[in-house]
């Protein structure tokens, strides 16, 4: 879906207040759902959330942590629901067999690293991965899903976004209080510089990380050069400016809802536009894998990384989990 522009901050007009009523019903139903108990993993759980609907950054910062994890020589394995996959059932995905209809995009992602598992269920899932041999569990999302039980939670939160408009769905973003999220996160990952506000609204005491997104290598390779970047994703303004942050020449851009499924009208649209402008045609390793594979040779990925203010203080929430981990003789 794309987000209605009345979410965004600073956003007015009748639409929130008229969708308010139901707003009070959409967090009641969170705030009951979120008292039940899950299921204790016998091994660490860390939850990458954030609170509200949409990207912000939190597939970014579970491969970050699972790398992390790996170079520790623990054995970690992602969960995710995999969404907009039709896949729901705890399943390990296999890049070599699953494509994003089966089990999202964002799935695929994380499985080109490391061992990953979706699941509607959670707690299904963890178990299975759990089976699978994984010593830690990662979790892409999840923070109000109760159905598992979180070792460490992180309050991932775009920079650029904040909470949005500040309401909950559907007059706003936030899928719950940002106090509510909050209260069950070890601390806040902030990623990029705090445009809207939104540390104010933490709790007083709740410790900021703070990381930006940087370019991979392919965008030193385009530096200088006329590219056309498109993307369907959660917030495509912070792709273009990764790429006009690297030195790349944005010749012209296309945005589309978040998940956006491509079709081979839209490559033949896309290139097309690409060829007109006289720019190579570019977009995101997530968008990369929704587009049909005849038209992937012709389109260049650009990746993003995510770099720490202070590496140490992301590490030393991890230090206690790892600890607990057993390692073999």
């Amino acid at each position: 879906m794309r987000a209605p522009d009345f979410w965004s901050g600073g956003s007015g007009g009748l639409a929130p207040i008229l969708l308010s009523p139901v707003s009070v019903l959409y967090a009641a139903a969170t705030a009951r759902r979120m008292a039940r108990a899950g299921w204790q993993a016998p091994v660490p759980v860390i939850c990458c959330g954030n609170a509200t609907a949409g990207g912000a950054g939190k597939t970014t910062v579970a491969l970050d942590i699972g790398r992390r994890l790996s170079n520790r020589g623990i054995g970690t394995h992602f969960l995710l629901r995999g969404y907009g996959g039709r896949i729901k059932q705890a399943t390990r995905v296999d890049p070599a067999n699953h494509d994003s209809t089966a089990v999202g995009d964002e799935a695929l992602l994380l499985a080109a690293e490391r061992p990953t598992w979706v699941a509607a269920n959670r707690a299904a899932g963890a178990q299975a991965a759990v089976a699978g041999g994984a010593q830690a569990i990662v979790m892409d999302d999840g923070l109000q899903n109760p159905t598992l039980e979180k070792d460490l939670s992180l309050l991932v939160i775009d920079g650029s976004y904040g909470f949005g408009n500040g309401r909950i769905i559907p007059a706003g973003p936030l899928r719950e209080p940002v106090a509510a999220a909050a209260s069950r996160c070890r601390a806040a990952v902030l990623i990029g510089p705090d445009e809207t506000g939104a540390l104010a609204q933490l709790p007083p005491g709740m410790p900021v990380l703070r990381a930006r997104l940087r370019p991979g290598p392919e965008a030193e390779l385009l530096a200088g050069q006329p590219v056309f970047a498109f993307c369907g994703i959660a917030n495509p303004r912070k792709f273009f400016a990764t790429l006009q942050e690297a030195g790349v020449f944005l010749a012209g851009k296309q945005s589309y809802a978040d998940h956006y499924p491509f079709d081979e009208g839209d490559l033949r649209d896309l290139l097309a536009e690409a060829e007109s402008l006289r720019a190579t045609p570019v977009t995101t390793r997530k968008d990369f894998v929704r587009i049909p594979p005849a038209f992937r040779n012709r389109v260049t990925v650009v990746t993003v990384r995510l770099e720490w203010e202070e590496p140490a203080a992301i590490e030393g929430l991890l230090d206690p989990l790892a600890a607990s981990v057993p390692m073999p003789a």
